[in-house]
């Protein structure tokens, strides 16, 4: 039986579907990429048309199946986009005396946390800060005597209607969701060192249509925010100089800089639209440089001030846009900060001839970071060629399950579970555990009880007895 893992990526200017194969060594063995023309159904990576990207969704796992002649049961989604933000929250728990901080309180903090409600939003994860256990921050704060515990917390919000329409798109095309991941945090996990996220950084993403801005500081995220202006700007800005958009995509890509130095430029030069046409090349330089200025300067402000000293780890560049010349010098120049680095691919070992993973250009790095995370079998039954249409009997291979692979209990509703989600139901299933084998043990004490009680009762002791009293009377009486 085959063994992948499917995910779609749905961006502003694509829709990527990718298939892959985990090896025992950690590589991935990419099967198969896909992509679709996403500029008609989604903008600043929210669907607004539903019927189109329900087709293209169709479209995409379609072309998969036919690459990898199997038909695909559920995939991994990746959500993201303008609708995304984050939000500071601080729940309290005031303790009458000085008590022990269990995992039961770590675990109120946390659910009064996700009940929290917001206008026309609601969580689709949280990360925990830290804890305040009386005066002090603590990561861990469990087994600590306090009189006052107040846990922070970093909400990641979107939009209800994202969310429906979103499901609707995947309902429609008849699609299973195995699981939504929060893109950012994939790709962050796949492009970022545990150095960068441990001495502090700032991860930025710059797509099509958005700027996505991540923060990380001892391993935990800080801040999220999506910006909503990305690269098209920047060709929506050319084309106002009389051309079209396919003329000025090609133009940006080929010309563009994100900073030029004012001695280099050449005001006699001229840049070629067409075989007719041509612009002078400061104009452009100009054009493109304004944009660019303009999406970094609101990207670093998006920085929350008790991080602008502390990001130790740099600035680390990602996506399509990053690949524009001199962006790391632009980034220099407006944050001031030496340590930049793009990351042109991920750091997992990924295995494939596909030219749009060996070309290493970042565009491809959030659909890797998901795919890396995915864990579930996605494959179902072979397509056969057989003229009937019939396949073939697949024999599972030695130790693989047979029957129907069912996703975990996040499939199809969107719900991404949290890590403090995952902490809890283990220690919930834990604590189910615990009682299940207690109750075990005093099964087995009564029945070894009402054993002894039953042999105690039957006819042959209370026999035994009796002759036992009569011999002991006698030999008394004799004596």
């Amino acid at each position: 039986m085959a063994d992948f893992i499917v995910a779609i990526e749905l961006g502003s200017s694509k829709m990527t579907g990718i298939a892959g194969r985990k090896n025992l060594d950690g590589s991935i063995n990419v099967l198969a990429v896909v992509k679709e023309d996403s500029t008609d159904c989604i903008r600043k990576g929210i669907v607004y048309n539903i019927d189109k990207t329900a087709q293209a969704l169709m479209t995409i796992v379609k072309k998969l199946e036919n690459n990898l002649k199997t038909k695909i049961t559920h995939v991994y989604v990746g959500v993201g986009g303008q609708s995304i933000r984050s939000v500071k929250s601080v729940n309290v728990k005031n303790l009458p005396v000085e008590t022990t901080v269990s995992q039961d309180m770590i675990n109120e903090l946390m659910d009064a946390n996700r009940n929290m409600s917001y206008p026309e939003q609601e969580i689709l994860d949280a990360a925990t800060q830290e804890y305040k256990v009386d005066s002090q921050y603590q990561i861990d704060p469990v087994g600590i005597q306090c009189t006052r515990l107040e846990g922070n917390f970093l909400n990641i919000l979107w939009r209800k209607t994202f969310y429906r329409n979103l499901n609707k798109c995947f309902d429609n095309a008849g699609i299973a969701i195995a699981e939504m991941y929060l893109a950012p945090l994939a790709l962050a996990e796949s492009v970022l060192t545990t150095a960068e996220k441990r001495s502090g950084c700032m991860l930025v993403d710059l797509g099509a249509d958005t700027t996505t801005v991540s923060v990380y500081s001892k391993n935990i995220l800080r801040h999220l925010a999506v910006i909503p202006l990305g690269s098209n700007n920047i060709t929506k800005d050319i084309a106002s100089l009389q051309m079209e958009d396919k003329d000025a995509e090609n133009m940006k890509i080929k010309y563009g800089c994100a900073y030029t130095d004012n001695d280099d430029i050449d005001n006699t030069k001229k840049y070629p639209i067409d075989n007719d046409r041509s612009v002078d090349s400061r104009k452009f330089i100009e054009i493109v440089e304004a944009r660019m200025l303009e999406i970094i300067e609101n990207a670093w402000y998006q920085i929350p001030n008790e991080y602008v000293d502390k990001l130790l780890g740099g600035i680390v560049l990602t996506g399509g846009g990053a690949n524009m010349k001199n962006i790391e010098q632009a980034f220099r120049n407006t944050t001031h900060i030496d340590k930049i680095r793009v990351a042109k691919f991920v750091t997992q070992t990924i295995n494939s001839n596909n030219p749009a993973i060996t070309a290493h250009d970042g565009t491809l790095n959030t659909i890797l970071g998901l795919l890396a995370k995915g864990d579930m079998n996605c494959a179902g039954d072979e397509i056969s060629n057989d003229l009937f249409g019939i396949a073939p009997e697949v024999k599972p291979a030695n130790g693989q399950q047979t029957g129907e692979h069912k996703p975990q209990r996040t499939s199809g509703s969107g719900v991404v579970i949290t890590e403090a989600e995952k902490q809890k139901a283990e220690e919930e299933a834990r604590k189910k555990r615990e009682a299940e084998e207690e109750l075990e043990r005093q099964r087995l004490e009564e029945e070894a009880e009402a054993e002894r009680r039953r042999r105690d009762n039957s006819l042959f002791n209370r026999s035994w007895k009796g002759i036992k009293s009569f011999l002991k009377k006698m030999t008394e009486e004799e004596e």
